[in-house]
């Protein structure tokens, strides 16, 4: 999947991330969503890297990046934290700003990124996610049939740990193949990708850190960014599956209108997985997009 983008390593405060580096032209920072890995970026990576450097990140936590203890109120997993893993990231190779594209908890953590570090997000396209702290104060039976992973991720250990150690693959099968597009949307090589990352020791804690960080420090960090006023200032494009969950249980351009300045999206025919179920209508949105900040 990976022919034309080396893989690299660094640390950050002891913990190790994996990313790869393709193309040449302004920097362009991808990030996954959950349970996923980069490789959830295949299909428009390469076309991406004609026109820009891309950059493409394992969260921590996730793919063949560390794992580490989740600490007190698992900060270790605050959004805040992964966004510094991303800024540190970006900054090691010499870029003070640049623009990013990322779907599901990956655009969590460009939602902090962004509001924590304006000067350095030029510009980002978030994929099928409204605001967290929006999602979850106006969470329903629909949404909360739907995105059970949410309210089971979040119960204390070590109970969801031990679930989903028993079989890492029902998991993945459960709670991203049962979803709109079935398992026929992901490439082989991809969904191989993710099974053996889900495998991986202390996957299934640090899943659990990263969703119940989101539900409590995450949600802190939103409060007092309501409370203050901020916004987002960044032009920002969402795009959502129109037949997906979040299209279904909100207004994602509503919510984003809420918390932004500059805000455009729409819909795109598919479900929640837009970089594979529908490579080519995402092409089309993102390369405009980013290119507008090189014209």
């Amino acid at each position: 999947m990976w022919q034309d983008f080396d893989r690299r390593r660094l640390q950050r405060d002891g913990v190790e991330l994996v990313w790869r580096q393709g193309g040449a032209g302004s920097p362009l920072l991808l990030m996954h969503g959950h349970p996923q890995t980069m490789a959830m970026w295949h299909r428009v990576a390469p076309r991406l890297a004609r026109q820009h450097r891309v950059i493409l990140l394992d969260l921590r936590g996730y793919g063949d990046s560390g794992r580490p203890e989740p600490g007190p109120g698992h900060a270790a997993y605050s959004k805040r934290e992964m966004a510094r893993d991303a800024l540190h990231l970006m900054r090691s190779l010499g870029h003070e700003r640049f623009a990013v594209l990322a779907h599901d908890r990956g655009a969590r953590v460009a939602h902090r990124l962004m509001l924590d570090h304006p000067d350095a997000v030029s510009r980002a396209m978030l994929l099928d996610i409204a605001p967290t702290l929006a999602m979850y104060e106006a969470t329903g039976e629909a949404f909360a049939r739907a995105y059970w992973h949410w309210f089971f991720l979040i119960q204390p250990a070590p109970l969801p740990e031990r679930l989903i150690e028993a079989d890492p693959a029902a998991y993945l099968r459960e709670s991203v193949g049962r979803r709109l597009a079935g398992s026929d949307a992901f490439a082989p090589e991809a969904w191989a990708e993710y099974a053996r990352c889900i495998a991986r020791p202390g996957s299934a804690q640090a899943i659990c850190s990263d969703y119940r960080a989101s539900a409590g420090v995450d949600l802190e960090h939103d409060r007092a960014d309501r409370a203050a006023g901020r916004r987002l200032v960044q032009p920002l494009r969402v795009l959502w599956g129109a037949k997906g969950v979040v299209a279904r249980c909100f207004d994602p351009l509503a919510l984003w209108q809420a918390a932004a300045t500059n805000v455009s999206g729409r819909a795109l025919d598919c479900g929640h997985y837009i970089a594979e179920e529908a490579p080519e209508a995402l092409l089309a949105e993102a390369l405009p997009f980013f290119n507008e900040e090189s014209e």
